[in-house]
């Protein structure tokens, strides 16, 4: 991190400089130590420029011009969603600085980090990536500007963006350039973007799917038979044409193209960022080619140039993700930081990341543009390590391990049955709106893991702090008995997001007799454990397709299940997530988009999103001349009054629904977090306050 250890380690010049928004953490929860022990062992020279001064390029400078590439990150985080709220408003704190301190980070971070490395050394190689480059890749809406903007590529002015799982990229960029390669020339690494000439071709063979109208993606999305790829015939071009021409779709034509010599054109940057329906189409046309096993190389014109997609990255093995976490992680912020309390750090300290990925598709979370639906396990032994690492290395450790997770609690080596179906399947999810009959669903592995870690010597204790698929839990009693027996402490979030049919199939998500399914077996096993535990639901407020009487229906349902949420999640559109398209466009990317397509119910508003988070909070006496008002309007005046079975009473306390009280939870009594916080539910007891994934 500094000069002065580059002269004790004996280097005259760093490889690679990784500069992030988050504080430096040598931990494999954070993309930043990861990505930089994978280059140690690979033998490069590897520094790190953590939470610079952007305001110059001089803390870029600081440990000199990288002899192959600067790796730029936000960080851990989008660096808008970690600053601000789903309400705009700026947030107190920053997780993953020291001491929680606001501010250590510009709006658009890549962008700017990015800008800064190529004033201070403009000749360096410029490669970004991570969570907010991987989502800013194409065109996207942003809620924050409210208006679509371009790629991070062209903003940045960065030589490649790597998106995804960026191990093999990134390794194998870095060895090509260590052997003299430029990297204008490294054009066909699987995980990469870049910015090239309209019309580039790797080669003259390549043929080009043209998507960039709304009556053209039939056969593109269509899968009747979701095992069989459909592709149009070539239309004629003349003799004298260089390259290819665009391939209109013909069905009646349909002939099978080689998809890695296919590339699928999108409605260019232009067309998008003024047209919602084309947007929708084109969200609709990235999302179902998204599986490493078939998915083409995707380009957007921006201008008069071309933004290219390479394939996604293909999937780490359980052996490679073994290697990858087994690398010698010091676990604990860097030493330059002192004394100071890092909040993430805190919260990763004791767990452990036994798989990545997610194949829920859930149309509001990133996780699946970023990772991919592809689950990646580590073996039992790798993790069993980890935990003997933490017991003996890591300082403070009391005997609890905080949570044995990822993305989702149990999908641990979970996959698909064939690997055929696997490789050719164009599902949004593997989940909904049914689990597909070709997904292993065992629980088994998990079970057995769980055993192993708990008889560790020296653990007291294996809790699971991830989110739970509930879904997928119903499916083995004999886990849902495990985990409840020996793994909840006290209390265990799910997130069944909301109860009625609407939002839920916008989300993807299962229906609530599924909650109430697994609610059964939680109960039932606690009592025959002998304790008292609650589940933590988590639900979400103004999701696009939700209604007002929605919300009503939702309200009601917390009431009758005496639920009092002590904090909520306000929809949040992040970049390229089919929930933001629906936001942005008012139409669903999950069906066929065309001129006519019905409109979805989307809650814009401010007044509308603070109505909708005020149903899940309907118990709070700061919300009731809203919902009075609200009730009335929709002809629900039945539901005022004091008796048990009225929503909101009549009475108001003195000093409430003022604005006077918006620090103060009256339930709790305590400083209330920012807005648009996702935290915990409590039921008849104390607030619990938590964080969902991470």
């Amino acid at each position: 991190m500094s000069r002065a250890e580059m002269d004790a380690l004996g280097w005259d010049s760093c490889d690679i400089i990784l500069v992030s928004g988050d504080a430096y953490i040598d931990h494999p929860s954070f993309g930043m130590a990861l990505i930089g022990r994978v280059l140690e062992a690979q033998g490069f020279r590897v520094g790190i420029i953590a939470q610079p001064d952007w305001h110059s390029a001089e803390a870029f400078r600081a440990l000199g011009q990288p002899n192959l590439f600067f790796g730029v990150t936000a960080g851990n985080m989008d660096s808008m969603v970690n600053r601000y709220t789903s309400d705009r408003k700026i947030r107190s704190d920053d997780a993953y600085t020291p001491n929680a301190e606001p501010n250590r980070r510009p709006d658009r971070a890549v962008v700017v980090y990015a800008q800064r490395c190529r004033e201070a050394f403009p000749d360096a190689n410029i490669v970004i990536g991570s969570i907010e480059a991987s989502l800013r890749r194409i065109a996207h809406y942003d809620y924050w500007s409210d208006k679509v903007r371009r790629s991070v590529l062209p903003d940045s002015k960065a030589d490649l963006l790597i998106f995804g799982n960026a191990e093999r990229a990134v390794v194998a960029l870095a060895h090509r350039l260590a052997g003299g390669e430029p990297i204008e020339q490294i054009r066909d690494l699987r995980g990469t973007a870049f910015m090239a000439p309209r019309g580039w071709r790797p080669a003259p063979e390549w043929a080009e799917v043209d998507s960039t109208e709304v009556d053209t993606p039939g056969p593109l999305i269509r899968h009747a038979n979701p095992y069989a790829e459909e592709a149009a015939a070539q239309a004629d071009r003349p003799a004298d044409e260089p390259g290819v021409q665009p391939i209109r779709f013909q069905p009646s034509r349909a002939v099978k193209l080689d998809r890695t010599r296919t590339v699928v054109r999108l409605p260019s940057y232009e067309s998008v960022k003024d047209d919602p329906v084309l947007y929708a189409h084109a969200s609709r046309t990235f999302h179902i080619e998204s599986n490493p096993g078939n998915a083409r190389a995707m380009v957007q014109a921006h201008s008069e140039r071309d933004v290219w997609l390479n394939p996604p990255p293909i999937p780490l093995s359980m052996a490679e993700m073994d290697g990858v976490f087994g690398l010698p992680y010091q676990r604990r912020p860097h030493p330059a930081y002192g004394d100071a309390r890092i909040p993430a750090y805190e919260m990763i300290r004791f767990s452990i990341n036994i798989m990545r990925g997610c194949f829920g598709g859930c149309t509001f979370c990133s996780i699946t543009e970023h990772e991919g639906r592809i689950i990646q396990s580590r073996s039992e032994a790798s993790i069993l390590q980890e935990i003997e690492d933490i017991r003996d290395k890591t300082p403070g450790f009391t005997g609890v391990i905080s949570d044995l997770g990822g993305p989702t609690a149990n999908m641990y080596r979970m996959a698909c049955k064939d690997k055929r179906i696997e490789t050719a399947c164009r599902r949004l999810s593997c989940v909904f709106p049914d689990v597909c009959e070709n997904l292993n669903t065992d629980h088994a592995p998990l079970i057995q893991l769980y055993r192993k870690a708990r008889a560790i010597k020296g653990v007291k204790r294996i809790l699971i702090g991830s989110g739970l698929r509930y879904d997928l839990a119903v499916r083995s009693p004999e886990y849902v008995k495990e985990l409840v027996t020996h793994h909840v402490g006290g209390y265990l979030k799910i997130a069944p997001e909301h109860t009625e049919a609407g939002p839920l199939a916008h989300m993807m998500k299962p229906g609530i007799g599924t909650y109430d399914k697994f609610k059964q077996l939680f109960d039932k096993f606690s009592k025959e454990a002998g304790k008292e535990q609650y589940l933590i639901p988590y639900f979400i407020a103004a999701h696009p397709g939700t209604s007002d009487e929605d919300m009503l229906a939702l309200a009601l349902w917390l009431k009758r299940n005496d639920f009092r949420l002590d904090q909520v999640q306000t929809f949040l559109p992040t970049p390229m997530a089919i929930a933001t398209a629906m936001y942005h466009s008012e139409r669903s990317p999950l069906k066929k988009v065309g001129r006519d397509s019905p409109l979805v119910e989307t809650v814009r508003s401010g007044r509308q999103r603070k109505l909708h988070k005020a149903f899940l909070r309907y118990h709070d006496p700061e919300n009731w001349p809203l919902l009075r008002d609200a009730l009335k309007r929709m002809g629900r005046a039945d539901l005022i009054g004091n008796g048990k079975k009225h929503l909101v009473p009549i009475f108001q306390p003195a000093g409430t629904g003022t604005g006077l009280r918006r620090g103060t939870s009256f339930v709790s009594g305590r400083p209330r977090p920012p807005a648009g916080r996702e935290d915990a539910v409590a039921k008849r007891g104390p607030a619990v306050r938590g964080t969902r994934g991470r």
